[in-house]
C-alpha cells in the first residue's frame, strides 16, 4: 500500500526543484553562456568565425571589436539591447523569437526584491554575458 504522504512527497519533489533553479542557464557563467547561446556564430574568441557563420547569408560581426567599432568604449547598452531583443537584427530573429529563445528576452518591471524571479536571472544572465564580451575586447 503506497502512503498518501510519499505520493505527495514524490510529486511535489519536481517542482521544487524547477522553483529553486526556474532557468537551467542561471548559473552559467558569461563565458558558457556566450558558448551556449553566440558561439556558433561568432565563435569561440568572438571573431565571426563559429562553425554556422560559413551557412549564413549575413556577415558575422567580430564582437571582440565592438569597442574598437565604438570609438574606443565598450556599448554596454548596445549590447544589452541586441542581447535582449530590444534592437532588433535580422539574424538574430524577430524579437518575439530571439535565435536563443526567451532566456534572455527583455522584460519590463523587473521585482529586485523575488532572487528567483526569471526576471532576474534572465537580467542577472545578461550582465554576465555582457561583462564576458567587455572582457573580450582587443
Amino acid at each position: 500500500m503506497i502512503r498518501p504522504w510519499l505520493v505527495a512527497a514524490l510529486l511535489a519533489a519536481p517542482a521544487a526543484s524547477q522553483a529553486a533553479h526556474p532557468d537551467p542557464f542561471a548559473d552559467y557563467s558569461g563565458a558558457q553562456l556566450f558558448g551556449r547561446f553566440c558561439a556558433s556564430c561568432h565563435g569561440v574568441l568572438g571573431s565571426g568565425d563559429g562553425p554556422v557563420a560559413s551557412s549564413l547569408k549575413v556577415m558575422i560581426p567580430d564582437l571582440s571589436e565592438l569597442a574598437k567599432r565604438s570609438g574606443g568604449r565598450f556599448p554596454d547598452e548596445r549590447v544589452r539591447e541586441i542581447i535582449d531583443g530590444r534592437a532588433v537584427l535580422p539574424a538574430h530573429g524577430t524579437r518575439l523569437m530571439p535565435v536563443w529563445g526567451y532566456e534572455l528576452e527583455a522584460r519590463a518591471g523587473v521585482d529586485a526584491s523575488a532572487a528567483t524571479n526569471p526576471r532576474d536571472t534572465a537580467q542577472t544572465m545578461i550582465d554576465r554575458l555582457v561583462d564576458h564580451l567587455r572582457s573580450m575586447q582587443r
